[in-house]
């Protein structure tokens, strides 16, 4: 059963093939003989995953039953979760237990979907390569010395390891597409607002959006379906029309046009990648898409620009962690100073504590307009960029990133080479654009993912344009050879 897809599993479920308690203990049965290799997931939650499976059953047995009804799925350890521990990868959040749910986790409850449990990441979605977590790195189930990508990799190794069938993730600079490149999976971020934020720990608010890591495009417009839509409580949710995303996905590609930016081919791109991606690129035209080059020529800009405003935007948010309000508290503080002085240098790991610094130094008195004012007036020339192009194509194509996925280690020291590792992506969440990445072929026996860029709310184009592609290609199809 973990083979299948979300819409083979519901229609297995359908036909009566199997309940959804036996399809939660199969996968239960999964994560707990092999995630030890992988240590994908920080709580797994069997007694709650097999009650609202039982549940699930019963729904379907009254006719009441949709679509995710009784699916299992994995939920990343951002979302606040009543009665589970949502820790955000950190120290600092180690023994929190949330006494509400995300907007998000409400959402798949009422769809009558299964929470597995959840999946770990770097702290406080704050890295490139799930290292930074307090619980451990991830290792990626293709080659398990590399890195599965991040801040989103726990979720994405789980899904490409089998052990659920989809999860969620969520994407402030590419944290949902950069992990599903490195592991050869789809993943969708949707447009800023599409998806509510209430009850996501925040890291950078004006860039951070949720959305699904799946197998295929068909799974990433079923979970969309769940999460989409206008949340009151979310001062940042966008009230847009929530479409069916499954509608559409047989489009012709006949007369798509398809922007290749010049920029994302240029110096720093690998090879191999590259070739991969052109290969890509040529099945599209077979089914009659039309090619055209374009330029992005503030790209270059993205990746300062994104490490000005996301540190600044966290030290906002991470103010509130200070061992009073929330978070680790030291043991016998003198004072209330060395209360928060060593509460927080407990609690924090290094990645956070740097863009903390980063982000309160930007945000001085004296700096703000040097940097941060600039920063965003930077910001807004890379989204007249995007819709320049958007004048001209209707989606634009390429890497999701610049390699495979690096060696568990190898780039610790070097946050700088890190960072560059979502060159392709940051610029998507500045602009607050839609994007996508969908496994496209392997270089030594390492998946590249192909990333789709949309206008705002053109999900269901991009989901259609990654579905016919998948219909060509089995890249998607494939797995490690220890998860099969």
């Amino acid at each position: 059963m973990h083979n299948k897809t979300i819409a083979e599993l519901s229609a297995g479920l359908k036909a009566g093939e199997f309940s959804s308690v036996e399809l939660t203990q199969s996968y239960l049965d999964r994560i707990n003989s092999l995630d030890e290799q992988l240590n994908s997931f920080i709580t797994v939650t069997p007694e709650l995953a097999l009650e609202q499976a039982k549940q699930a059953d019963e729904q379907r047995a009254a006719g009441n039953a949709g679509i995710l009804n009784g699916i299992p799925l994995a939920q990343k350890d951002i979302f606040c979760t009543k009665g589970v521990k949502t820790s955000c990868g950190s120290k600092m959040l180690d023994p929190f237990i949330s006494p509400y749910n995300a907007t998000t986790i409400n959402k798949f409850n009422d769809s009558g979907s299964v929470m597995l449990g959840k999946t770990n990441m770097d702290e406080f979605a704050m890295g490139s390569s799930n290292e930074t977590s307090w619980y451990g790195a991830v290792q990626n189930p293709w080659r398990k010395n590399a890195v599965p990508g991040g801040s989103s990799g726990g979720s994405a190794a789980a899904v490409a390891a089998r052990l659920a069938p989809a999860a969620t993730g969520t994407d402030t600079g590419g944290s949902i597409r950069q992990p599903a490149s490195f592991c050869g999976i789809t993943g969708l971020k949707p447009t800023y607002g599409r998806v509510s934020r209430y009850g996501m720990i925040a890291f950078a608010s004006s860039l951070d959006q949720a959305g699904p890591m799946t197998r295929t495009a068909e799974d990433a417009a079923l979970m969309l379906n769940v999460m989409a839509g206008f949340d009151p409580r979310d001062s940042t949710s966008v009230e847009e029309t929530v479409p069916d995303y499954t509608a559409n996905l047989n489009d012709s590609m006949a007369g798509l046009k398809i922007g290749l930016p010049k920029e994302y081919f240029s110096e720093g791109l690998d090879d191999a990648v590259a070739k991969v991606i052109e290969s890509a690129v040529k099945e599209y035209e077979k089914m009659g898409a039309v090619i055209k080059e374009i330029s992005l020529p503030t790209s270059n800009l993205a990746v300062p620009t994104y490490y000005i405003i996301a540190p600044s935007e966290c030290s906002s948010n991470l103010s509130r962690m200070d061992g009073v309000r929330f978070g680790h508290r030291c043991e016998d503080p003198k004072d209330l100073n060395d209360l928060y002085i060593r509460s927080r240098g407990e609690g924090f790991g290094t990645e956070v504590k740097r863009r903390i610094l980063v982000g309160t130094y930007a945000l001085s008195e004296g700096f703000y307009d040097a940097y941060y004012v600039k920063a965003q007036k930077t910001r807004r020339l890379i989204t007249n960029d995007f819709n320049q192009a958007f004048a001209d194509v209707d989606v634009i194509m390429g890497p999701a990133a610049p390699s495979t996925a690096f060696n568990i280690g190898e780039l610790t020291d070097d946050p700088i080479t890190m960072y560059l590792s979502d060159i392709y992506t940051i610029a998507v969440n500045l602009a607050g654009l839609p994007g996508m990445s969908i496994p496209a072929g392997f270089v030594n026996d390492m998946p590249v993912g192909l990333q789709l860029i949309g206008k705002h709310f053109a999900e269901s184009k991009l989901l259609n344009v990654a579905h016919q592609f998948q219909q060509a290609t089995d890249w998607h199809t494939k797995a490690p050879a220890a998860f099969k």
